[in-house]
């Protein structure tokens, strides 16, 4: 039975509607709050915690698909999410389902589906709540143990996701920018899995010789080449009863792709120079900062290979988007370095917070962490870090952001960048000054695109020649909507 407390947020600007879901369901003994538009939706969802939000997906103001994110925002108890439509759009759908919401209903008649979709929704939701609480505590702790810091919805959501994938046997794949934790996440996997007594081995496809590649993985029988002077067990074998993870498989030879997804499938193998095969019984995990779709659809990896390692899909966010889980990973981090290096800790002042969290981290946790590094050793016998004691290029990357905000130009101050205030030490390098200039570029042609189009994705695509999830990624990258 639904729990009386249980709150529901319906959007729609069709009072009728929500009458008649009012009406049908009385025995569900819910709070139901309406709004008659989006921005009304989300003014009463700061005020309020709701456990589940109805909407329809075109509203006066704009497609629910596009501030889904908003009423998720950073919170660890965010809203079960539905949007229902009478004709729908395949763009919105696809957007708001990427988004992570409960369900995107498309039907005729909505009054008649939703009351028993509401109720379904929310005892799901007391159900996620009730084992929540039971294990939260000890997985935390485990996976603070393992350097997993933060508690913003994109980061507890990995979390939760992570633990559902530990209780099997599924294959998976790990995505994300360079530093975002990917060999953390295949860690903690393998550690709550019940595998975790046997071997967690660590292949990094980017460092494997091309000519050693199958020697290195499936081993070899002694004699079978030159130097081959004993039998050597390969890694696949290593991992037996474990889990075998491949980091960076991207780069794995694209001839070495077709035997491996044979061996995914069977579990047996050949070591080279061996008549004899070779039974493994591994885990795989695999990862990757490359989008190893795109690469299946120009060749360059095979799509059977990408379609089996993504039984399961971890998605880690970029540092940029959780920007609540900075201050939390900088008290962590001088914590363990201050510990490992028998240092005092050291304090940070709210100004050196400032500018962590206005930063845009582009090599994400791992920059973020050397940034703190250096900062300590930088700081010597002072007992408070401020921001001079950061890396000079994070400071002139948040100025700037400063002065743009401000609506001053970046750029247009030569007599200044020619001052005897100016150094070399002050100068970013010449690809970091390129990959801004590419980043204002894109996100001005995005957005006009987005204003000439009307936010007709399938226009955009055609006008940019980008695929769809190119488009999408951008989006994303830039924080922009429809």
């Amino acid at each position: 039975m639904v729990q009386s407390s249980s709150a529901v947020l319906i959007i729609d600007n069709d009072k009728k509607l929500f009458e008649a879901l009012l009406k049908s369901t009385a025995d569900l003994q819910v709070d139901a709050i309406h709004a008659s538009t989006l921005g009304e939706g989300l003014k009463k969802n700061r005020g309020e915690f709701y456990d589940v939000i109805l909407s329809r997906d075109i509203l006066p103001d704009g497609a629910a698909c596009f501030v889904v994110q908003d009423f998720m925002t950073a919170d660890t108890k965010s809203p079960e999410i539905i949007i229902y439509t009478t004709a729908g759009d395949p763009d919105h759908a696809e957007h708001a389902l990427k988004c992570g919401i409960w369900d995107y209903i498309i039907d005729p008649c909505p009054e008649e589906c939703l009351p028993d979709l509401l109720k379904r929704a929310l005892r799901y939701r007391q159900s996620k709540e009730e084992d929540a609480l039971a294990g939260q505590n000890q997985i935390h702790e485990q996976l603070i143990n393992h350097g997993i810091i933060g508690r913003s919805k994109a980061i507890q959501d990995c979390i939760n996701l992570s633990v559902r994938i530990s209780q099997s046997d599924a294959n998976v794949l790990i995505t994300g920018e360079s530093g975002t934790g990917k060999e953390l996440f295949a860690s903690a996997i393998h550690n709550l899995s019940a595998r975790a007594r046997k071997n967690l081995t660590i292949v990094d496809c980017a460092a494997l010789p091309p000519t050693l590649v199958e020697s290195i993985l499936y081993g070899h029988a002694k004699g079978s080449f030159t130097g081959a002077d004993k039998t050597q067990t390969g890694l696949i074998k290593q991992a037996d009863g474990g889990t075998l993870f491949l980091d960076e498989i991207g780069e794995m030879p694209l001839e070495i792709q077709k035997k491996f997804l044979r061996v995914l499938q069977e579990r047996k193998f050949r070591p080279v120079g061996s008549n004899l095969e070779i039974k493994s019984d591994f885990r795989l995990i695999a990862a990757t900062n490359k989008n190893l779709q795109a690469m299946a659809d120009e060749g360059s990896f095979r799509e059977d290979l990408y379609f089996r390692l993504k039984t399961f899909h971890l998605e880690l966010p970029p540092l940029r988007t959780r920007k609540a889980d900075i201050t939390e990973l900088a008290y962590y981090y001088r914590n363990s370095y201050s510990k490992r290096n028998k240092l005092k800790k050291k304090k940070f002042s709210p100004d050196y917070l400032s500018i962590l969290t206005r930063y845009d981290w582009p090599g994400n946790v791992r920059e973020l962490f050397q940034a703190i590094e250096r900062s300590i050793t930088d700081a010597q016998d002072s007992s408070i870090l401020y921001p001079k004691h950061l890396p000079t290029n994070i400071r002139i990357q948040v100025t700037r952001k400063r002065l743009e905000e401000n609506g001053k130009p970046a750029a247009g101050a030569s007599e200044e960048t020619n001052s005897v205030h100016a150094t070399t030490e002050n100068m970013p390098t010449i690809k970091e000054a390129r990959d801004r200039a590419i980043e204002i570029e894109e996100k001005k042609y995005l957005n006009s695109l987005l204003a000439l189009t009307g936010g007709d994705i399938s226009q955009c695509c055609k006008t940019a020649g980008l695929s769809r999830s190119r488009l999408y990624d951008l989006l994303k990258k830039y924080h922009l909507s429809k």
